[in-house]
């Protein structure tokens, strides 16, 4: 079996070659440890561009940055507005490649006024069991995945990351807000809002890896299996309730199959197997 530290040398390697890259950075575990890397390799031939806009809280944003600023990498900040792009708000299975045309498209002209040659972004292997028209994007684009290139897996980055010190080693999985909701639903600014206001509220009650996902008037909550317990505690459980019939939820529930990535595809996987 082939070693992490092959595969890092593989990744350095990758990174020469390119002789610098614009990086899609969100402060989360891959793209930090891309950014990092590619710091080391590139020095001042490695740019981050940080994109923010009502599909991601702003608490995030400022993760990001502070995350930045301690790991020392040069950031570029952008602001985007998908909700204006009609093809997107509507919330099709094809929602991701939107996003990510308007984004990789900011990122290579961002790459044209820095006489960088390459986009690249924070893709790893597994993300190859999952439903990303995002990565379709990428393809008609020529961004490069140079984690996934080098064959990268979610544990290994992080134990990588952990090795290398980075603060995000052990950060709990992130996406963007639009994710919560069901294909078919029309993406608006309340709803992300209040999705955004519900999981922040879990997250200060002390679950870390948290999906709030809209049905509705239905919200239904994922943590992790091991936490499903403490959650379902009349404590808790009644905490949730009030606040979540303040956010306009007419009922709360809890998935018991607790948190997994891309649970909203289920539907897509159900719609292939009938």
């Amino acid at each position: 079996m082939e070693t992490i530290e092959c595969k890092l040398e593989r990744l350095h390697l990758s990174l020469k070659e390119m002789g610098g890259a614009v990086i899609g950075y969100s402060g989360g575990v891959d793209s930090t440890f891309l950014a990092a890397v590619a710091s080391e390799v590139l020095g001042d031939r490695s740019l981050c561009v940080l994109a923010s806009s009502e599909t991601y809280p702003a608490s995030e944003v400022e993760e990001a940055l502070t995350i930045a600023g301690k790991l020392g990498l040069s950031v570029i900040r952008i602001d985007t507005d998908e909700l204006k792009n009609e093809a997107f708000a509507a919330n099709t299975p094809d929602r991701c490649f939107f996003c990510k045309s308007e984004l990789f498209g900011r990122l290579i002209d961002i790459g044209k006024e820095h006489g960088i040659p390459w986009v690249a972004d924070g893709a790893n292997v597994d993300d190859l069991d999952d439903f990303r028209p995002g990565s379709r994007a990428a393809a008609e684009l020529g961004v490069r995945s140079p984690l996934r290139e080098a064959g990268f897996t979610k544990n290994e980055i992080r134990e990588i990351s952990r090795r290398m010190g980075l603060p995000t080693w052990d950060k709990p999985s992130f996406a963007c807000l639009s994710s919560r909701i069901p294909y078919g639903t029309r993406i608006e600014p309340d709803i992300l809002r209040r999705l955004d206001e519900a999981e922040r509220f879990l997250k200060g009650l002390g679950f870390r890896q948290v999906r709030v996902r809209h049905h509705g008037k239905i919200a239904r909550i994922e943590v992790e299996p091991e936490e499903i317990t403490r959650l379902a505690s009349t404590e808790i459980r009644s905490q949730v309730t009030e606040k979540f019939k303040e956010l306009e939820y007419l009922y709360t529930t809890l998935d018991l199959g607790g948190y997994r990535m891309g649970s909203m595809n289920a539907v897509l996987d159900r719609g292939r197997k009938e």
